[in-house]
């Protein structure tokens, strides 16, 4: 079926993401017959090329449109499946764009970056005030996407004035009058846990920005493997809407660390609050210097393993992937997420023959390997 100029469904997709009429193009006597000089005039108008170009999004709307106009006898998604987030209220894709991969990219980067998160279908951005320039990087392309777009953002700070100084910082930077969620960063040592939750310290400070409009809810993240006994203590101490923690295989064959991850999905899911997970690709802590680095780790690379690694992640029912700062493997995730497998777990043999073949190991130990 073609849309009223006359498109495709996978062109008129490649337009809305580069913002060139449909009509416009009609009137200078384009048609179907002409779609792909249009793309390729297009392209080049653009001067953009290579794995985050506008050509690539295009090929990405062209699978999306190939898949849901392909019948399948067996069930595979079209578009990456959605679930409650919590009790926000907001359906959030089980991959969210961790916009970590946005902190020290250039704007034009940015954008084709953006541009393949928005054809994903992704709808949930998660981004930090330390992490480099990646609000910054969001301004431009909220104010066009901010209505579909589930903003989420950090701040650092333990005390109520620095924190209220970040998230105003924050809002700033991002372009917005609010963000939907606001996540205490990496709160894993018990003295800053204190200030945290103490008198003055910035749960104090979120709560009353959530009563005046500039969050709407409150979360809590963290690294290592003490974070899913801090989260279940801060769900005592405060009622959080969403949780963030590390979640892979190689990480869960730490006994220590499965019991206190599975006692924090069970306590979430008791009380509703949204579970997302980080480090879902990893391979390993970097063992020789890498020139250029865009992850404080080393992620996987082979597309299999990074299929299984996700499928891992997403065939727990109620678990949410953020996605790599490394935004070189966006793709690959998006396309085991929306693969006809994409809940259905790899074997334990499968898992342990990716340990083996390409050396992952566990990036926290609760030792020397705890800290970032």
């Amino acid at each position: 079926m073609r849309d009223s100029a006359g498109f495709s469904p996978d062109f008129a997709a490649f337009l809305r993401l580069t913002g060139v009429s449909g009509k416009t193009l009609s009137h200078q006597k384009y048609s179907s017959s002409h779609e792909q000089s249009a793309r390729n005039g297009i392209c080049g108008a653009y001067g953009i090329y290579g794995i985050y170009g506008i050509c690539e999004i295009y090929g990405i709307c062209k699978r999306a449109a190939n898949r849901r106009s392909t019948e399948r006898a067996s069930y595979a998604s079209d578009m990456i499946e959605t679930l409650p987030f919590g009790r926000t209220g907001h359906d959030s894709t089980r991959v969210i764009f961790g916009a970590a991969a946005l902190g020290a990219a250039r704007h034009d980067a940015a954008d084709r970056i953006l541009a393949q998160v928005l054809a994903s279908g992704i709808n949930h951005i998660d981004t930090a005030a330390s992490y480099g320039d990646s609000e910054l990087r969001l301004t431009s392309f909220l104010q066009d996407h901010r209505s579909e777009m589930f903003l989420a953002t950090k701040t650092g700070n333990r005390t109520a004035s620095g924190a209220r100084a970040e998230l105003e910082r924050s809002l700033d930077r991002l372009g917005v009058d609010h963000v939907d969620l606001i996540q205490l960063h990496n709160l894993v040592e018990d003295d800053e846990w204190a200030v945290a939750h103490g008198p003055g310290g910035v749960v104090e400070a979120m709560a009353r920005a959530r009563d005046e409009g500039l969050v709407r809810h409150i979360g809590v993240t963290g690294h290592g493997v003490r974070i899913p006994g801090m989260h279940l203590r801060s769900l005592r101490e405060f009622p959080f809407d969403s949780v963030l923690f590390p979640y892979n295989y190689a990480l869960l064959a730490n006994p220590a660390y499965r019991t206190d991850a599975e006692a924090l999905i069970a306590e979430c899911e008791s009380q509703n609050v949204a579970m997302q997970t980080i480090k879902a690709v990893a391979r390993r802590r970097w063992q020789v210097d890498q020139a250029k680095k865009f992850s404080w780790y080393e992620p996987l690379s082979d597309a299999s393993a990074i299929a299984r690694a996700v499928r891992y992640v997403l065939s727990q029912p109620n678990l949410y992937l953020n996605t790599s700062s490394d935004a070189r493997l966006l793709p690959l995730i998006v396309e085991a997420a929306t693969s006809t497998n994409w809940n259905i777990a790899p074997t334990a043999a499968e898992l342990d023959s990716d340990i083996a073949e390409h050396g992952i190991t566990a990036l926290f130990d609760g030792r020397e390997l705890e800290r970032i």
